[in-house]
């Protein structure tokens, strides 16, 4: 990549002609000689520009990197990495293979034992719970039960949380929005506090919990292919953000998981039904294990054993102070406007790409506004007619 970086700008500069550069003295000239030799050396280093555009894409670009795990600056003794183990001295394989003893024959055993307790106790005690007709006394039950049970599940992860704002965690009738990075993710806030969550239906292990957990409180769960399912959402929504003694409603307008380095677009839905939006950023540290689940790679009990033979699950979660709709703001800025504020509270890379584009294929509408781009730009800087001419 670095040879053709350095290879492309001088094959470009022998495009047209080779100019000295006392021809153009006369800079603040719009019109002759001058001003056309100007026009076409802006021309040539556009396309260069556009030219190197495409090589960084095809070899690396922004988005499709961010949905596999992170690489690490420095290895973390674990076989995580993109990059699977490589000798480098007898010392240090020593120290790996140690480490590979302790996290599967002694910590893995036990991580195991408590999440089938954790996971046992919340669909029994869902189920149970479950039974009781609507009233104050199931729903405290209720969140008794999944702030027990998701505090075991963490601990079965050696989950390491911190913190910060406390003052600002969502309060009852708002909505929280987070980034998302795998399921992970709700068990760290619910050990906080409880909330009702919005997300999309799965199947197996993740699917027998999302059915114990609707028992007990008025989860939402849809189907994102379904039209039907995503007008019943925003219903939803709306009825929930009416009655402000219900709990926060929790959802990740990411609309996917991805692996922590930044944040992708959101989406406008959960922004247009009013109410006060409290954002959260999630920031894991991956020194001590890979929080990120590629869902296309993985599949739920895969995922978990990966983290559970991990060195351990540390985070930091920052509360944000509540953010409301402003005057005139539509919801696709207001969308943007608390994506920024979490990207830069969790030192997140902000990207406008969706989330949807790591199982769908790009738009054509996006395709055709890069064409248009680069017409606009060829236009203006003279190139088009020149060559007409």
């Amino acid at each position: 990549m670095c040879f053709l970086v350095n290879l492309i700008p001088q094959h470009l500069s022998g495009i047209g002609c080779v100019i000295p550069t006392d021809r153009l003295r006369k800079e603040g000239s719009e019109s002759g000689p001058h001003y056309e030799l100007k026009q076409e050396l802006q021309s040539n280093q556009s396309l260069k520009t556009q030219l190197l555009s495409g090589l960084e894409a095809i070899v690396e670009d922004e988005v499709t990197q961010r949905f596999s795990s992170e690489e690490l600056v420095s290895w973390n003794l674990l076989t995580r990495t993109n990059v699977n183990f490589q000798y480098i001295s007898p010392r240090l394989t020593m120290v790996w293979v140690l480490g590979v003893i302790v996290r599967y024959c002694v910590l893995l055993p036990l991580r195991l034992t408590l999440a089938f307790i954790g996971i046992s106790l919340f669909v029994i005690g869902t189920t149970l719970v479950g039974q009781l007709p609507r009233s104050s006394l199931k729903n405290l039950l209720s969140e008794v039960v999944h702030l027990t049970c998701c505090r075991i599940c963490v601990r079965a992860l050696s989950g390491t949380i911190h913190y910060h704002n406390r003052q600002y965690r969502p309060q009852k009738g708002g909505i929280c929005v987070a980034n998302h990075t795998s399921p992970i993710d709700v068990l760290i806030l619910t050990t906080d506090g409880c909330y009702t969550m919005v997300g999309q239906v799965h199947g197996g292990l993740m699917g027998i919990i999302q059915r114990a957990m609707v028992k007990a409180c008025p989860h939402v769960w849809f189907e994102r292919s379904e039209m039907k399912d995503r007008h019943l959402v925003i219903k939803r929504l709306k009825e929930h953000i009416a009655h402000k003694k219900e709990l926060p409603i929790l959802i990740f307008p990411e609309g996917t998981c991805i692996n922590n380095t930044s944040v992708m677009m959101f989406k406008k839905g959960s922004f247009e039904i009013g109410g006060t939006i409290h954002p959260v950023a999630i920031k894991y540290n991956p020194q001590f294990g890979d929080a990120f689940w590629n869902s296309s790679k993985y599949n739920m009990v895969s995922y978990l054993l990966r983290v559970m033979t991990s060195w351990a699950i540390v985070c930091d979660v920052w509360y944000m102070p509540p953010m409301t709709r402003e005057e005139g703001e539509d919801a696709v800025q207001f969308a943007n406007r608390v994506k920024s504020a979490i990207a830069v509270q969790g030192g997140l890379t902000e990207l406008p790409w969706d989330g949807g584009l790591k199982r769908a294929k790009v738009k054509d509408t996006f395709k055709e506004e890069q064409q248009k781009n680069y017409s606009k730009m060829i236009v203006g800087n003279g190139s088009l007619e020149s060559e007409l001419d």
